[in-house]
């Protein structure tokens, strides 16, 4: 029985960390705390007068939010994408938050 619950005890510690990684981020690591990185560039000759934010975040095992481009791009009325960046914050797999930001005209 002991076995039994040692085995358990630690397949739940490795599910509970493969949740600390963050997607598209440009490091991983447990405790990640206002971290920004780039995602992509569209088209030069498009200004980056617009900034638009979408985002999703997570707490212990509930995550929720819709952090996609397009969501980011429609909150600042932007149609036409210059580039994309994200920013992330990570505490331990137990709050989790990633931006995406998106800037264009």
């Amino acid at each position: 029985m002991r076995i039994f619950l040692c085995l358990t005890l630690v397949l739940s510690f490795f599910v509970a960390l493969g949740g600390c990684s963050m997607p598209m981020s440009p490091i991983v690591a447990p405790l990640v705390l206002s971290q920004r990185g780039p995602v992509a560039g569209f088209d030069s000759d498009v200004s980056s007068t617009k900034v638009g934010r979408a985002w999703a975040e997570g707490i212990v095992f509930v995550g929720y939010g819709d952090a996609s481009i397009l969501t980011a791009a429609r909150r600042a009325g932007i149609t036409r994408i210059h580039h994309v960046d994200s920013e992330s914050t990570n505490i331990f797999g137990i709050y989790s938050r990633f931006v995406t930001v998106v800037y264009g005209e």
